[in-house]
């Protein structure tokens, strides 16, 4: 089964989550909306955001990969199926990620 998640998705974290597949889309909100060296004592964790200040089409391109390799980093129970950049209509050169993913073992 796939399922979505978006960089537009802001919902409420909740810790020590139990569900896995709420655990694992969760987690991978949160690499969406991270960038690295932000996070104390996992300063690797995230986006590293080399996409700013790229012309559109490469800082389209570098967040594909970066999202893809953070999700294999940081969320090995989750394959990447898809992932689509949107520019956000209401604010010029905002882009927003979402990735369609598949749950290891589901």
């Amino acid at each position: 089964m796939s399922y979505f998640v978006s960089s537009r998705d802001l919902s409420k974290i909740t810790l020590n989550e139990t569900d896995p597949v709420k655990s694992v889309l969760q987690n991978i909100r949160m690499i969406l909306t991270t960038r690295q060296l932000t996070v104390p004592l996992y300063r690797s964790f995230g986006l590293p955001m080399k996409f700013l200040d790229r012309p559109l089409a490469a800082a389209k391109l570098l967040l594909k990969t970066e999202i893809l390799e953070a999700i294999s980093e940081y969320e090995p129970r989750a394959d990447v199926v898809d992932v689509k950049v949107d520019m956000d209509p209401d604010v010029p050169g905002k882009m927003h990620a979402t990735v369609e993913v598949r749950i290891r073992d589901e």
